[in-house]
C-alpha cells in the first residue's frame, strides 16, 4: 500500500507581528511614565524625599534628598552662618519670656508683605506668641500636601525658631463646609493633617521634634462669621503657637489658642520650671 503523502506545514511569516506589538506596547507604556514624571506635583515629591530620607537617616549612612531646580538641600541644622557662637549661646539660654519677644520681632520684620495683606498676623503675650497662617497660603483646597509656596514659608519661620527652646505646637483649623472623602472624613482629620504637614516642614528645617506638638480643632473654634465668604477664608488657618516652657503649652493646647487666656492659672503654669527641651 503506498504511503500517504504528508502535507508540509505552511510557515507563519507574520510571526514577527508578535514581538513588534509587545514592544509597542512596552513603548507607550515608557512614554506614559516618563509623562507621568514629568508632571509630577512638586510638592508631593518634596514629601515623598523628605519621608525617604527620615526613614534611611542612620548613623553613618545619610541619604539626602534629591534637590528639585535651584532649591538648596535641606540639611538638620538652620541656616546660622550670620550669628556668632556667642550670639547662638546667649539664644539658647536666653529667658523664654525675652526669646518671644524676640521670636515676635524676627517674625515681623521677616514677613511684613504678608502681614501687610492680611494673609499673616503675629499676636502674643508674655506667655506665648501666635503665628497665623491662611491656609490658602500653604495647602490646596481640601487637601494636606503643602504648596510650594507652604515650603519656602515655613522654612522662613523655622529659621527664626530653630535657635530657641521655647515648645511649639502647630494648630490647624477648618471653616464649616463638610467634606467627606476616604482620606477626609471630617473636617478634624484635615486640620489635624494639616497641622501634622507643618510640624514635619518644620522638624525637616531644623527646628528639633522633641518642641514640637500638632493639634486639629476642625470647624469648632471659629474666629469669624461661616456665613460669609470672607469669614470662611479667616477660619481656614494654621496657628504656630511659641510657649514659654511646656507648662503653658499643655495649657493653650487643651482649650486652643483662640479661646486661651493668660489669666491667674496660666500665669503660674508660666512661671514653673517645665522639663526641659534638648536642641
Amino acid at each position: 500500500m503506498p504511503r500517504r503523502r504528508r502535507e508540509q506545514e505552511h510557515e507563519n511569516h507574520e510571526r514577527w507581528l508578535v514581538s513588534y506589538a509587545d514592544f509597542i506596547t512596552l513603548l507607550f507604556a515608557f512614554f506614559v511614565v516618563m509623562y507621568s514624571i514629568s508632571s509630577i506635583n512638586e510638592g508631593k515629591y518634596k514629601i515623598l524625599s523628605e519621608t525617604l530620607v527620615g526613614v534611611f537617616n542612620q548613623p553613618d549612612r545619610s541619604v539626602n534628598p534629591i534637590p528639585i531646580g535651584d532649591e538648596r538641600p535641606r540639611t538638620s541644622t538652620p541656616d546660622q552662618e550670620l550669628l556668632s557662637e556667642q550670639d547662638k549661646q546667649q539664644m539658647a539660654i536666653a529667658d523664654p519670656k525675652q526669646s518671644l519677644e524676640s521670636i515676635s520681632a524676627q517674625v515681623s520684620d521677616a514677613f511684613a508683605d504678608l502681614i501687610a495683606s492680611k494673609q499673616l498676623n503675629v499676636s502674643g503675650n508674655e506667655l506665648w506668641v501666635e503665628i497665623e497662617l491662611n491656609s490658602s497660603l500653604l495647602f490646596p483646597s481640601g487637601d494636606a500636601i503643602p504648596s510650594d509656596e507652604a515650603f519656602e514659608i515655613i522654612e522662613r519661620i523655622a529659621k527664626i525658631l530653630a535657635p530657641y527652646r521655647n515648645p511649639i505646637h502647630v494648630e490647624g483649623f477648618t471653616d464649616n463646609q463638610p467634606i467627606r472623602s476616604p482620606r477626609f472624613p471630617s473636617n478634624w482629620e484635615l486640620s489635624t493633617a494639616r497641622a501634622a504637614s507643618i510640624v514635619q516642614l518644620l522638624a525637616s528645617d531644623g527646628v528639633s521634634p522633641s518642641r514640637l506638638a500638632a493639634v486639629g480643632y476642625g470647624e469648632f473654634q471659629p474666629i469669624a462669621d461661616n456665613d460669609t465668604l470672607e469669614g470662611r477664608a479667616r477660619n481656614r488657618r494654621v496657628v504656630l503657637v511659641i510657649s514659654r516652657n511646656l507648662e503653658v503649652r499643655r495649657s493653650v493646647s487643651g482649650v486652643g489658642s483662640a479661646n486661651a487666656q493668660p489669666d491667674a492659672a496660666l500665669e503660674r503654669a508660666g512661671t514653673q520650671t517645665a522639663q526641659p527641651i534638648s536642641n
